[in-house]
């Protein structure tokens, strides 16, 4: 394995362990505090991965699953020309721009034989989130946690840790039935138990039909694959692992813990109304849906822009409308599937894209098999199966490809298993092989170097609009005085919530004239929103 390849593969595992754990301590900032420093990973992570393979990659093989997530991208792109808020359309576009190189340099490294170390790191950090929130389930209290949420972990949120543990967990039982040593397969199991007992105390609904369903559609691939794994102590691990997840599963729904559940059989409750959509939050996400679809009615072609939908779903909605908080905003600045995000905001044209991309790196994880160089690598394409089933899931029914932490070990899992090579491709050097089949493409020296350098500035600008987010958050800090909240406002114009605080600041101390300034930019970000606007009433 050359240097570069080397390199490349441990910076991904380490972004992937590093994504989980990054979080700030500052409760004034109660969702961004844990977004905004894992966006900065995934960030630092795509445009690590680009220095070290891009200059290697001018000769390469397109397939269609390439082409279609390359679609993607543009449309992405043309979409954010014309949205109203053009630092969230940066923050949405930038988030998938890193996620898509995430998967092509993963893909280029599974070609090169480490999809077995990139998915073993992917095993480690879904199980190192599923310990973060377990800890805080069972007690442990610490400011890096949310009490809002629990058992959030260092995610924030509940169904935000059970979300990447969903989507983990194929990875995770990989390798563990794959171990080379029984100590660790034997450590494997009990993990697998641990992240099956944070599904349970998360009441994850949607992540409990991920795991349902990826159960189900692993049956036939799993027995399909059995004769290329069979006599060997596969099987019995896979046993090993049903029965720690069961045990598992009793002990997290019967043994007492710090949560605070209103309901006498939360579980049963849970379980009860996982597609209930008639009452509750279910019936909260249908009138969404149902608004967001008027919304992509309204401009089908481009939609309102990526990461815009916050900023028009009011124009759409009723005051009673679940998704709108007290303050006449969205509650949430996204909706609650991914693919209601994608339709409203980037149009048909580009989720179409993005959904046949999933498609063709489905069906094609499912053929020839018999290429495959052993059995761990067919049973790494049963986990690429299983990995893409969880994140279509999870991804209906709640924001997962929009966040940067899942987006992260989705599309590094999928990128690794989808770019393994078969026995011929191996033996003769060539790329191609299973899942890398396509056309072979050399970009012409000149525009390839200008695509190259176009690419890393676009990532290197994500990088510093994330670090500047994260100092500003810093700066204001628990609290903060007029000149802090002034000062992040400086460090981060986009911040529609920094912009609004600025202004009522410096409004309840008599500077009506600054107070306009932050004002003013608060109502560019959100035309809609109806506290800038009071500010600059009463200051007029």
């Amino acid at each position: 394995m050359a240097l570069p390849t080397r390199a490349a593969t441990a910076l991904l595992q380490l972004g992937l362990i590093a994504i989980v754990f990054a979080a700030l301590p500052y409760k004034v900032f109660e969702l961004d505090r844990y977004l905004v420093p894992k966006e900065l990973v995934l960030h630092v992570v795509s445009l690590s991965l680009a220095i070290a393979l891009l200059p290697r990659t001018r000769t390469t093989k397109l397939n269609a699953a390439d082409m279609l997530l390359a679609a993607f991208l543009i449309w992405s792109f043309a979409s954010a020309l014309f949205a109203t808020n053009h630092w969230l359309a940066q923050r949405a576009v930038s988030l998938s721009v890193a996620s898509a190189v995430v998967f092509w340099g993963a893909k280029r490294l599974g070609a090169e034989g480490a999809h077995r170390k990139i998915l073993v790191a992917a095993a480690v950090a879904t199980v190192c989130a599923a310990v973060t929130g377990l800890a805080q389930a069972y007690g442990l209290e610490n400011d890096y946690f949310s009490a809002n949420r629990a058992p959030g972990g260092t995610f924030g949120n509940r169904n935000f840790v059970a979300h990447f543990c969903a989507i983990g967990l194929p990875a995770l039982v990989y390798a563990t039935v794959t171990a080379r040593r029984p100590l660790a397969a034997l450590a494997g199991s009990l993990s697998c138990g641990a992240v099956v007992a944070l599904l349970v105390l998360s009441r994850s609904r949607a992540s409990w039909l991920a795991v349902s369903a990826c159960t189900v559609v692993l049956v036939l691939p799993l027995f399909a694959s059995r004769k290329y794994w069979g006599g060997q102590r596969i099987g019995g691990r896979f046993a090993r692992i049903a029965l720690s997840a069961a045990v598992a599963a009793f002990m997290a729904a019967y043994l007492p813990n710090s949560l605070n559940w209103r309901s006498d059989s939360p579980y049963l409750d849970s379980a009860l109304r996982m597609v209930d959509y008639a009452s509750g939050s279910g019936r909260g996400r249908v009138a969404q849906y149902l608004n967001s679809a008027r919304m992509a009615a309204d401009d089908p072609l481009l939609g309102v822009g990526p990461g815009n939908w916050p900023v028009r779903y009011v124009r759409f909605a009723r005051a009673s409308d679940p998704s709108i908080a007290d303050d006449g905003m969205t509650a949430n600045p996204w909706p609650s599937s991914d693919w209601v995000a994608f339709v409203s905001e980037r149009g048909t044209v580009g989720a179409i894209a993005l959904a046949g991309a999933f498609v063709f790196l489905f069906i094609s994880a499912f053929r020839r098999w018999n290429e495959l160089p052993d059995s761990g690598a067919v049973l790494a394409k049963v986990a690429q199966i299983g990995t893409i089933a969880a994140t279509l899931v999870v991804s209906a029914f709640d924001a997962v490809l929009l966040l940067a932490a899942p987006a992260l070990l989705a599309w590094s899992v999928i990128g690794a298993t989808s770019g393994i090579v078969g026995i011929r491709a191996a033996e003769t050097g060539a790329t191609q092989g299973v899942g890398r089949g396509g056309r072979d493409v050399t970009f012409p020296r000149g525009p390839w170097r200008v695509a190259v350098a176009l690419l890393l500035l676009v990532q290197t600008l994500s990088v510093v609009r994330s670090a500047t987010q994260v100092a500003a958050i810093a700066t204001v800090g628990q609290g903060g005085s007029r000149a802090a909240w002034t000062a992040a406002a400086a460090l981060d114009p986009g911040s529609y919530r920094i912009n609004l605080r600025a202004a009522e600041m410096q409004w309840r101390s008599g500077r009506c004239t600054a107070a306009r300034v932050y004002a003013r930019q608060a109502v560019a970000l959100y035309p809609h929103a109806a506290a800038p606007k009071r500010v600059l009433r009463v200051c007029s």
